[in-house]
């Protein structure tokens, strides 16, 4: 019912920028491919899905803001807000899901394995470009994660 209730209010909100990560599951890890207005923008590592546990699974499908934030680790990257029983689930760069994501979103410009991939870093400046001009617009940018 929450994911419904989540639906109903960004079909009621002006969304300007809707993100739509769709995965696929592995043992090892979560892959996934990242589009915006049905064209695609890069491949993605996730954790492999493990019910949502703190620093070892992907986060849940469901609906979600985004919002820049900045820390000395990532620098400026993006936050995925109000994520149920997560704090600081970020977009930032890694090419190891296992190895570098506690919980965490990497984009990558190609895959290499389960929850591996390569040159996240150039992945993850372009999603930040699109992500951080809509937000400079003032627009509402949204993620849509599905399978």
């Amino acid at each position: 019912m929450v994911l419904i209730t989540h639906w109903l209010w960004f079909k009621s909100v002006d969304c300007n920028m809707v993100l739509v990560l769709s995965r696929t599951y592995f043992p090892e890890g979560t892959n996934g491919k990242l589009a915006c207005n049905g064209q695609f923008i890069c491949n993605t590592i996730e954790l492999p899905w493990r019910k949502n546990q703190k620093s070892v699974s992907c986060i849940p499908e469901g609906y979600y803001l985004l919002r820049k934030r900045y820390s000395r680790k990532f620098q400026w990257h993006i936050e995925v807000v109000a994520v149920k029983n997560r704090s600081f689930i970020l977009l930032h760069p890694a090419n190891n899901a296992l190895n570098e994501l506690n919980g965490c979103i990497a984009p990558v410009t190609q895959l290499s394995g389960a929850g591996l991939g390569l040159q996240s870093r150039q992945a993850f400046v372009k999603v930040k470009k699109m992500v951080y001009g809509a937000l400079n617009q003032s627009a509402i940018v949204s993620l849509i994660i599905q399978s």
